[in-house]
């Protein structure tokens, strides 16, 4: 299962895993769409095997496991540590570096 979720999450620029039911991922799926973003997103209550992933993502360090962010295939976190990136003016620079953003 762990190299289910390392090809989901290579060679894209942003990857978010999520959930429709979790408010969270949606707040999280909103900033960066706002921002011109075009994360490939994975909800988690809809994929086959989404449990399985999830747990995987659990394993891997993510807690809680949505939403998990990654950018540049690394591990950024959840919406606590996005919104801080964000508040702190790392998230655009991040993105940029990850070839997310262009401007």
């Amino acid at each position: 299962m762990e190299d289910l979720v390392e090809r989901m999450i290579s060679g894209k620029p942003v990857v978010i895993f999520s959930k429709n039911s979790c408010c969270m991922s949606h707040t999280i799926k909103t900033l960066l769409c706002d921002f011109g973003v075009n994360p490939t997103i994975h909800e988690l209550d809809e994929i086959p095997r989404g449990n399985e992933i999830e747990q995987a993502l659990v394993r891997r360090g993510c807690s809680p496991a949505v939403p998990s962010v990654f950018i540049g295939g690394q591990l950024v976190g959840g919406a606590n540590e996005v919104m801080s990136l964000h508040l702190n003016g790392s998230l655009i620079p991040m993105l940029k570096r990850a070839g997310a953003l262009w401007v």
